[in-house]
């Protein structure tokens, strides 16, 4: 049965407790898990629970992280995460970022020594909803992806976030992996025996598949953004090695293609990397907030190619499943819903969804 928010999160919260992680940092991670969840990206969500147990259990988590500034200027920081989970340093970054843009108008801030992060959106919400343009970046544990015309991974989904402020409470939000899909979504089938679609996965030797485990427990890869080389995914490619250049050589972490990558320190080693811009540098802002909701209005009001499925914008489907999941909870599969069962049990944590 789908569950209240709330209860959902303090769920999230209370086993990030019994870890022993910080109350005010499992607080903010638990919302950070919970606001993915009720968007509907369920990837990045309660599921990544289970990722984040088993590095805990492996050692490669610092629970009691505290980021800090270790190098900085007006326009930019660089930000160490401590070898913790990514949420608390992220939303630390991205609102350094957002003072500093503030101030000058454009600010960009790196982290380096941090682990998964949750959804690049919740990030760059933080900027738009300062009334500034936000950028987020990361680079990623998971190295799924091989190049294309390659038959190797090298790459990770390594995800980006353009968020921009528009109509109130509708601004653009464009957050995608760089691969088809994101891992999570993939992952998310194996855990309720389901198929993945035609297009998502490839066999260990490169062939098309629909069993999710042929990534998930086998070495296969996630498709590049495009699919396949006749469909252009050396645009997925690009936009892959783009992501690791900006959230990867900028803070100094290792890349999914390095010998030993996420093995640095001991811990999982992923680097960020968020900016915020000022409308404000350029022209009246509200004016430019005038015409970004104009502009999606006009994409909005385009002509359906089928009348029951209206033409949206990015970040328009998350809003509606939020109304939707506020209004009769969050579902969680029955698959997930045991392996979390198990962990917070397993944890101490109390059980708290039914």
């Amino acid at each position: 049965m789908p569950a209240a928010l709330e209860t959902h999160r303090t769920q999230i919260e209370a086993i990030l407790l019994a870890w022993g992680m910080a109350a005010a940092n499992a607080a903010e991670t638990a919302e950070i898990l919970a606001w993915a969840d009720l968007h509907g990206i369920d990837s990045h969500g309660m599921s990544m629970l289970t990722g984040y147990d088993s590095w805990r259990r492996q050692g490669k988590l610092n629970l009691a992280c505290a980021p800090r500034i270790v190098r900085e200027s007006p326009v930019s920081a660089l930000v160490d995460g401590d070898a913790g989970l990514g949420h608390v340093p992220a939303a630390f970054a991205m609102r350094l970022a957002v003072a500093k843009a503030k101030q000058v108008g454009l600010a960009a801030v790196a982290v380096r020594n941090s682990a998964h992060f949750g959804a690049c959106g919740y990030y760059s919400m933080l900027a738009v909803d300062a009334g500034l343009i936000g950028i987020t970046t990361t680079t990623a544990s998971g190295v799924r992806v091989a190049p294309t015309g390659g038959a190797e991974a090298k790459l990770g989904t390594d995800p980006w976030c353009f968020g921009a402020p528009g109509e109130a409470g509708r601004p653009f939000l464009l957050d995608m992996a760089t691969t088809t899909v994101a891992f999570g979504r993939v992952r998310n089938k194996a855990n309720e025996d389901l198929p993945a679609p035609p297009g998502w996965v490839l066999t260990p030797d490169g062939q098309p598949s629909t069993d999710p485990l042929d990534v998930v427990q086998r070495p296969g890869f996630l498709t590049s953004l495009g699919g396949t080389r006749e469909n252009s995914s050396y645009k997925g490619y690009g936009l892959a090695m783009m992501v690791d250049i900006l959230a990867g050589a900028l803070s100094g972490v290792t890349f999914p293609s390095d010998p030993g990558h996420a093995k640095a320190e001991g811990g999982v080693n992923l680097g960020h990397f968020f900016l915020a811009m000022d409308p404000g540098l350029f022209r009246d802002p509200a004016e430019f907030r005038t015409d970004v909701a104009r502009f999606c209005g006009q994409m909005r009001a385009t002509t359906p190619a089928d009348p029951a499925t209206p033409v949206l914008v990015a970040g328009d489907p998350e809003r509606a499943t939020a109304a939707r999941r506020r209004a009769e909870g969050i579902p969680v599969g029955p698959g997930l819903l045991a392996q979390i069962r198990t962990i917070a049990e397993a944890s101490g944590a109390p059980w708290l969804l039914g």
